[in-house]
């Protein structure tokens, strides 16, 4: 379960740039593409924020879809599925363009 380790790590990078006061919500984005399973993160994050600054925080997930464009057909924007990422057209030689990324967003303090 590589999202403990994401949580880990996101919670540690807060509590550095963070050091005082309480953080309430974190916006975090996940790529569909990512490998990384939304629900499985948000449960990690709420064991790792314990006794940290960011104990009790929000964690706001934002799922980005996979996006490709098609280097057989041309095709631009093309959504990707996870499971089978295929063209339309039938062809797998895609450029992948959105939805590979896992990245802290934002992050509120009081």
């Amino acid at each position: 379960m590589h999202e403990l380790a994401v949580a880990e790590g996101m919670v540690e990078a807060i509590a550095e740039r963070v050091p005082e006061g309480r953080v309430t919500r974190v916006v975090l984005e996940v790529g569909a593409l990512s490998c990384v399973e939304p629900e499985a993160v948000r449960f990690c994050f709420a064991a790792c924020a314990r006794g940290t600054v960011a104990d009790g925080a929000a964690l706001e997930i934002v799922e980005i879809p996979g996006r490709a464009n098609c280097r057989t057909c041309g095709a631009g924007g093309v959504a990707v599925d996870p499971r089978i990422p295929l063209c339309g057209c039938g062809s797998a030689d895609l450029e992948l363009v959105d939805g590979g990324q896992l990245r802290v967003r934002g992050v509120e303090v009081t």
